[in-house]
């Protein structure tokens, strides 16, 4: 089955061609990164507006890149939540009017599903069961695989995600948007030890995360700093260092919990703090000691994309999963909710 599978989540437009027997054929990616920078964060309606803008000539370039034509589709895929509203109708309106017109089926795909099975598109990809960490700007959750659309959900965060702390804690040492790779990139030339930031929620029992007090942790030792003079780049270079480490370390013993709790060996972490290496190597390292594996996608699939949705709708399209013509999209939406196949 060929499946065109688009994704306009948030400030990402993604399309890719995924074939169920040749695998990812092609896929392209536009990010709004420069368009939202300027202020400092995601601004919805600029979002929903580009993803009209670059949507149908993506399409025309994934497919050109293929080698495919229209009639070739048996399928179209696309985000229909979690994610802003506005942005998600735009996929949504596009996908079921190609699916009108084309005569194939459509379906709506979990965002975050499609994170979790973006590994899948690896060489080696983690075999069923296993534990899954989704780490992004809007989501922190420890989810224990057993199936597509068979979800535990051991662990999430009751505040900000490990991404929307990344991006605050930047914004308040005057970095650039996104936060997360102005972090890791300072943490290279950290001093290690200067700083020493709390690991939230470690020394209780439990797989739930919390980052907010982290990010406050880290506005109260820059304030510090500078009512002491002490503002300069290796500041925040240390400052930056010792809040990643504290993320990373956090995320580490919580996975360590999780996979005790299950007696599982295989981790896979998605979502697009993913591809933090700090936090790869210290997760690969935290396996090797007990045995198992840690799996991932490479980095351009750590971020929102098109591939991840061509998959994951080509896998419940298989399983004979469609829907009608209504354009329906969810803000929010509970994984746990996803019929199994």
């Amino acid at each position: 089955m060929l499946v065109l599978g688009l994704e306009t989540s948030c400030d990402e437009t993604g399309v890719a061609l995924y074939d169920s027997d040749q695998g990812l054929l092609a896929d392209a990616l536009f990010s709004q990164i420069d368009l939202h920078r300027l202020y400092g964060g995601v601004v919805p309606e600029l979002a929903s507006r580009d993803h009209v803008k670059r949507m149908l000539p993506l399409i025309r370039e994934v497919l050109t890149n293929a080698g495919k034509a229209p009639a070739d589709i048996q399928a179209v895929a696309y985000t229909a939540g979690p994610g802003l509203v506005g942005a998600l109708l735009v996929g949504a309106s596009c996908a079921q009017a190609l699916a009108l017109g084309w005569g194939i089926p459509a379906l709506g795909v979990h965002h975050m599903e499609g994170h979790l099975l973006a590994p899948m598109l690896e060489e080696q990809p983690p075999a069923f069961p296993f534990v899954a960490l989704l780490v992004s700007g809007g989501h922190t959750q420890l989810v224990k695989v057993d199936g597509i659309g068979r979800y535990e959900l051991l662990g999430e965060s009751v505040d900000d995600a490990a991404g929307e702390a990344f991006d605050k804690t930047a914004k308040l040492l005057g970095l650039g948007y996104p936060g997360g790779p102005e972090i890791a990139r300072l943490a290279l030339r950290g001093t290690p030890g200067r700083f020493v930031f709390p690991r939230p929620m470690t020394d209780r029992p439990g797989l739930d995360f919390s980052f907010s007090g982290l990010k406050t942790f880290a506005l109260n030792t820059w304030q510090q700093c500078r009512t002491a003079g002490d503002e300069g780049e290796q500041t925040r270079c240390d400052i930056a260092l010792a809040f990643e480490q504290a993320v990373v370390a956090t995320l580490t013993i919580k996975c360590r919990r999780a996979l005790k709790q299950t007696g599982l060996k295989q981790l896979v972490i998605a979502g697009g703090v993913s591809a933090n290496q700090a936090l790869r190597s210290s997760l690969a390292d935290m396996l090797e000691e007990l045995g198992g594996q840690v799996f991932y996608a490479r980095p351009r699939f750590c971020t929102d994309n098109g591939a991840m949705i061509a998959y994951a709708g080509c896998q419940r399209l298989l399983a004979g999963q469609h829907e009608g013509p209504a354009i329906g999209v969810q803000a929010r939406w509970s994984m746990e909710s996803l019929p199994a196949i």
